[in-house]
């Protein structure tokens, strides 16, 4: 999230707008301008982004894939990652979309030979990089090399060097950040060594966790089709040796191997770096489909499947709670949600025993749609208090009447909240960049000794704690 004063321009002040390249930027600087300044407006930008993918999703399928675009694109926009990321104001589903878009650009080119295509993919990739900086083209390359491998076609890689795409790539890529760099010689360190190969290869910015973390997240990302998208991962790996796989198969499975496998090796680790990984996920399940459409489901997937949709319902009614006490807490009220799920889980695995595929559609998509409309009727009063930067913003007016200078000593998620919420730059703790005057810090519940021995002669003072989001607010004297 940006503060409403940023309009991110190369001559602004001070370097929170240096961490991140343009494009959410200029989307949600675009919202403003339209329907003014909201929390709304902010989260345009990756509903757009959102949207885009699903329909070109759709035309790829429909074009290349006859007979599955309709699966995949509702697929698409009922699985959980997308869900989710849509409605942040982050730049992951800008990056999601733009590297998505352009991966199926190049696929298409591929398999068509249109020229056109393969501009696009530039394009795409071009735009995925004003996203979220040169992850996109590295990635993009990685895939297509691994992909040329393995269909022993190394002259494709070199087809896919195309010298109007290179020029339309530096004509729609290059100009901001070569502008910036003229007019902040400290970009370059800012940008690139700090946020994106520092926040690779080491913990600068606290987000610490195992190697196997993505593979529960891509899962989770998912929902509710993973059981389906991993019954697709095993069939389709178990056709890779065969002379007649489908090319699209290996080209999926390759596109989620690279981004898990690449994000896995990362030391900073935030789940929706792993979100460019969900829509080959779902494609690579909309091909299986087709091409088991005459089979029957075993049961145990269906099964399975039943379990997913009673976690789904579960999760969505007993999420108030979850939220507050941190777990299950197992009452008359947790029991009796617990018969709905599994009512729920029940209904799906009888649909799909009856209905093979098309009951499939319905247990899928409905409890998609159902948990959705739980979370937002039931939990959003308590989403907002446990999640979202505006009732902390509303806590630091209510502590300090003055317009002080915030330091974070918290995630970056709340971090960029804050500024668009107090409308001004929000400072790194960590990164030394504390205010020399007066100054309020957001920190963790329990931080005071660490602020005392990390800002010695200053006189540090607990005002109050927000135990929703276990935070605690400290004034900084000087």
């Amino acid at each position: 999230m940006l503060a409403r004063h940023d309009w991110v321009t190369p001559t602004l002040g001070g370097t929170a707008w240096l961490e991140k390249p343009p494009l959410y930027y200029w989307q949600a600087m675009l919202a403003y301008k339209v329907f003014g300044v909201s929390d709304w407006a902010a989260r345009l930008p990756s509903v757009f982004d959102a949207t885009a993918l699903v329909f070109v999703a759709y035309w790829f399928l429909r074009r290349f894939r006859p007979g599955s675009a309709l699966d995949g694109a509702l697929m698409l926009v009922t699985a959980a990652g997308l869900v989710g990321y849509a409605r942040a104001a982050s730049m992951d589903m800008p990056l999601a979309a733009t590297f998505g878009i352009a991966m199926l650009a190049w696929f298409a080119w591929f398999e068509s030979g249109d020229r056109h295509l393969l501009i696009a993919f530039y394009v795409a990739l071009a735009l995925g990089m004003l996203a979220k900086g040169p992850v996109a083209p590295f990635l993009a390359a990685i895939i297509v090399l691994l992909f040329a491998a393995t269909q022993r076609n190394f002259t494709v890689v070199l087809k896919s060097v195309s010298l109007p795409g290179i020029a339309v790539f530096l004509i729609v890529g290059l100009p901001w950040f070569a502008l910036v760099q003229l007019r902040n010689p400290q970009f370059f360190r800012v940008f690139l060594l700090e946020h994106n190969l520092a926040r690779f290869g080491t913990n600068l910015f606290h987000h610490p966790e195992p190697f196997w973390y993505y593979l529960p997240v891509t899962l989770l990302g998912w929902v509710p089709w993973v059981v389906f998208v991993v019954a697709a991962l095993v069939f389709a790996i178990g056709k890779v040796p065969d002379r007649d796989t489908d090319s699209l198969n290996t080209f999926l499975l390759i596109w989620i191997l690279v981004v898990v496998v690449f994000f896995s090796i990362s030391k900073s680790k935030l789940p929706g770096y792993i979100l460019p990984a969900v829509a080959p996920g779902i494609l690579l399940l909309a091909n299986y489909l087709e091409e088991k459409k005459f089979a029957r489901i075993h049961f145990g997937l269906g099964v399975l499947q039943g379990f997913v949709v009673a976690g789904m319902v579960f999760a969505a009614l007993a999420l108030s709670t979850i939220l507050q006490q941190h777990k299950i807490v197992w009452n008359h009220a947790a029991v009796f949600d617990l018969a709905i799920a599994a009512a729920a889980g029940t209904a799906a695995v009888l649909l799909i025993v009856k209905a093979n595929w098309a009951g499939l559609h319905l247990a899928g998509i409905a409890p998609a749609i159902v948990v959705v409309a739980l979370a937002l009727r039931s939990g959003t009063p308590v989403l907002d208090q446990a999640l979202s930067a505006r009732p902390v913003a509303q806590e630091l007016a209510r502590l300090s009447q003055e317009q002080l200078p915030v330091v974070a000593l918290a995630p970056r998620e709340l971090e960029y909240g804050l500024q668009f919420y107090r409308n001004q730059p929000i400072t790194h703790f960590e990164l030394g960049q504390a205010p020399t005057g007066d100054h309020l810090v957001v920190a963790p519940a329990g931080s005071l000794h660490y602020l005392q021995r990390n800002v010695p002669g200053r006189q540090v003072v607990s005002l109050g704690s927000f135990p929703a989001q276990r935070l605690e607010i400290f004034y900084v004297s000087h």
